[in-house]
């Protein structure tokens, strides 16, 4: 969602701000995060230090739980009517979004607000969210942002001390998503500023280091299996298992493992354990029941990350513009089980013959393809295919211009080097190659000329 400019609500100053009227969780999964975590309609002010919700009137729609939520600000102070022109056609798009078989009766009678925390909590309540778990996340959300403007590092050293009860699991789980939707959304300030904040909880919090730590037991692990290299058996790997110094480096094992712990695995450990009496016989049990433990914790979370990622897939083939639904939830698909339940169902569509349904598929693997594809090497397919004649060339190079700058230069001559390599095994990248040094010694010249003023 683009940023627009407004005016500060305290000092005037046009700043940067995220704006929605409108958020359709059926059309766009990501909506509901948008709202909840402050990353639309809030402003930050870097002139006056200004931080806050912006008054505008919201529509929230989501039609798997029947719920059409309308908020107008009271301090806008505009009479029924005029509200109702304002509010009236984002709830005509919801309508027009729909199909026929899912325009149902929650449609004609929109819930509306008289405060925006009010029409929060009706959301949350929808996801089984009550109201003592609200109150212990605003908790957490104002600490944050105690934490966001404390005046100095001294100063949230001092908070982060006094505070520590709040900064648990549900704490860091919280202030990741809400640094995630700062990234997403733009918002390169508040992002770095979270960063180098979250830096500082995990140094001096007590549930911090014992994340550093398990990240340390991981590194160990990654260590352990990297030294026996091409030589992992399932044996060596029982092994390594069995002398892990402590149950985190033990759980981390299993964490980089889980695809080797398979029948053959455990019949091994079945049978060393059998051989076995005594306390060595104990601990061998022990060992084989944790190892279960952690498998089925694993498996039920990569289950139920598959369900989510299913039903987000599932909605943007059925959002009215699958394109930009996907470009509005592109960040999802940096998670591989996203990327891998996509492959899933092209193939699926691809061998049922589902033509409408792979044509819908095939729009959000553009997208993708498009978003992963950097600038520069768009413009260098441009100015390759541009080649051929050295007017066509000229013309393209002043097109790019302020493109052409030394990170450009240095991916060119990464991708000659790619190119020059293939061209051992293939012989076509022969007139690539040729096209390819053209352009660089044009792309050269050019911005020699460039530097000199000519």
């Amino acid at each position: 969602m683009p940023q627009t400019q407004i005016s500060c609500p305290r000092c005037r100053q046009m700043i940067p701000a995220q704006v929605e009227q409108l958020f359709d969780v059926t059309a766009d999964p990501g909506a509901k995060q948008r709202l909840i975590g402050r990353v639309s309609n809030y402003a930050r002010c870097p002139f006056c230090g200004f931080e806050g919700p912006l008054s505008t009137p919201t529509v929230y729609h989501d039609n798997e739980k029947e719920l059409l939520l309308t908020y107008f600000p009271s301090e806008l102070g505009l009479p029924v009517n005029e509200q109702e022109k304002i509010v009236g056609p984002l709830i005509t798009q919801v309508m027009n979004r729909l199909p026929a078989e899912k325009r149902k009766g929650y449609l004609l009678r929109p819930q509306s607000f008289l405060t925006f925390q009010s029409m929060i909590e009706k959301i949350l309540e929808g996801d089984g969210v009550t109201k003592e778990m609200l109150d212990e996340q605003q908790k957490r959300l104002n600490l944050i942002q105690r934490l966001m403007q404390a005046s100095s590092p001294e100063a949230r050293t001092e908070i982060i001390k006094n505070e520590s009860a709040q900064l648990d699991e549900t704490f860091f789980a919280l202030f990741g998503r809400l640094a995630e939707a700062a990234v997403a959304s733009g918002q390169q300030q508040s992002a770095q500023a979270m960063a180098a904040l979250q830096e500082e909880l995990m140094a001096n919090s007590e549930y911090g280091r014992k994340i550093q730590a398990q990240m340390g037991e991981l590194e160990a692990a990654v260590k352990s299996l990297q030294d026996v290299g091409q030589g992992l058996t399932r044996e060596k790997l029982l092994e390594i298992f069995i002398a892990a110094p402590t149950e985190a480096r033990l759980q981390a094992l299993v964490s980089l493992t889980r695809n080797g712990l398979d029948y053959s695995f455990f019949q091994i450990l079945t049978e060393q354990l059998d051989k076995t009496s005594g306390e060595e016989r104990q601990k061998l049990e022990e060992l084989r029941e944790k190892i279960l433990e952690y498998t089925n914790q694993i498996d039920k979370a990569v289950e139920e990350q598959m369900k989510q990622a299913d039903a987000m897939i599932e909605s943007l083939l059925a959002a009215p513009d699958i394109a930009q639904a996907t470009m509005e939830n592109i960040a999802n698909f940096q998670n591989e089980v996203v990327v891998q339940i996509l492959e899933t169902k092209l193939r699926d569509a691809q061998q049922k013959n589902e033509a409408d349904r792979m044509q819908k598929l095939q729009q959000i693997v553009s997208v993708l393809q498009q978003a992963s594809t950097p600038p520069e090497l768009e413009i260098i397919n441009e100015l390759v295919e541009a080649a051929g004649e050295d007017a066509a060339l000229d013309e393209a190079l002043k097109a790019h211009e302020n493109d052409l700058t030394e990170e450009f230069t240095g991916v060119m001559a990464s991708l000659m080097q790619q190119v020059e390599q293939q061209g051992k095994q293939d012989p076509n990248s022969a007139e690539i190659m040729k096209r390819l040094e053209k352009v660089y010694r044009a792309v050269l010249k050019h911005s020699m000329q460039k530097n000199l003023g000519k």
